[in-house]
């Protein structure tokens, strides 16, 4: 064992200690994947990382650090609010991007991410998409105690992780799920839910100022965004089968979801995802796509812990 550097950040909160937490250990060299995956089980939180230095091949390509994710029961190539918060993590402690945007290196391959004010962005990764069996359907429906007609679409997500996304009727039908924990386990499948609703006239100016309070954080911290503020998207994401029951604020899944979502003109190309709300979070996640097609994850980070870890 060695004293490590070690922050716990808070991502994709409105305010602080209202997003998703994460452990990054920022020197992991020399540790084995079992001790890191033993580290990850003991803080218990839905992903602890660490930080290495680039492959040689990763470094020929201008990675300008290496990613490794972890939840308490499972590897991951790829993590959203792991990718925003190690970045976060690793820029607080010095480090210097190679070029204007930071390049990570993890399982799923090169993540470009960009800062824009204080806020950075990762670009989602290259997403494949099916549609999911009917059988594993029904088995997930029953376990969240979905009726069919509460179920609007439905599509197998793979970006690294692989998310059976279900797009709900409503916002109150997200939020009332009271979801069979042991039997998603069960079925070996990570879940993410959404529903996504238009306000129009006197409830998008209510809309919009729910969003605007639960975002309050000084101005000078916050880079402008472009969402359009009539579309509201809530989002719950239930990731058992990896020992996490539901997650605050999930970046692989709402990337993916965006792009099937902006792909399928469900939503405009530009808004602003909550998610957290039935675990006491107030998450708000800024997707963009820009004039390439490619789409950005967006979300504010800060570092709640700052200390070292004898690991």
């Amino acid at each position: 064992m060695k004293i490590r550097a070690f922050q716990q950040i808070d991502v994709f909160g409105s305010a602080p200690y209202l997003g998703n937490p994460l452990a990054v250990v920022l020197d992991g060299t020399d540790l084995t994947t079992d001790e890191m995956q033993h580290f990850a089980q003991w803080t218990n939180l839905s992903e602890t990382t660490f930080l290495l230095p680039p492959s040689t091949q990763g470094a020929s390509a201008g990675a300008d650090y290496r990613l490794r994710i972890f939840t308490p029961g499972a590897e991951l190539p790829f993590a959203g609010h792991p990718t925003l918060g190690s970045c976060h993590a690793w820029l607080n402690a010095g480090g210097k991007p190679n070029a204007e945007e930071i390049v990570q290196e993890c399982q799923a391959g090169l993540i470009r991410i960009r800062r824009t004010g204080t806020r950075l962005a990762f670009a989602a990764p290259p997403l494949r998409r099916s549609t999911p069996a009917l059988e594993l359907l029904a088995r997930i429906s029953a376990a969240l105690g979905l009726k069919p007609q509460q179920i609007k679409a439905a599509q197998l997500l793979d970006n690294g992780p692989v998310w059976l996304a279900l797009l709900l009727d409503s916002r109150h039908t997200v939020l009332a799920l009271t979801p069979d924990h042991a039997a998603l386990k069960q079925s070996g499948q990570k879940v993410g839910v959404a529903a996504i609703e238009v306000a129009t006239g006197t409830t998008r100016l209510i809309a919009r100022s729910n969003r605007e309070a639960r975002a309050f954080v000084p101005a000078q911290t916050q880079a402008a965004t472009a969402a359009d503020d009539s579309v509201e998207v809530e989002v719950r994401a239930f990731a058992a089968p990896v020992g996490v029951q539901e997650d605050p604020v999930t970046g692989s899944l709402n990337a993916s979801l965006a792009q099937w979502l902006i792909a399928d003109g469900m939503t405009p190309g530009a808004y602003i995802a909550s998610q957290g709300t039935c675990v006491g979070r107030a998450g708000q996640v800024h997707i963009t796509q820009d004039e390439t097609g490619q789409v950005w994850v967006g979300g504010d980070s800060v570092t709640c812990i700052e200390g070292s870890v004898n690991l």
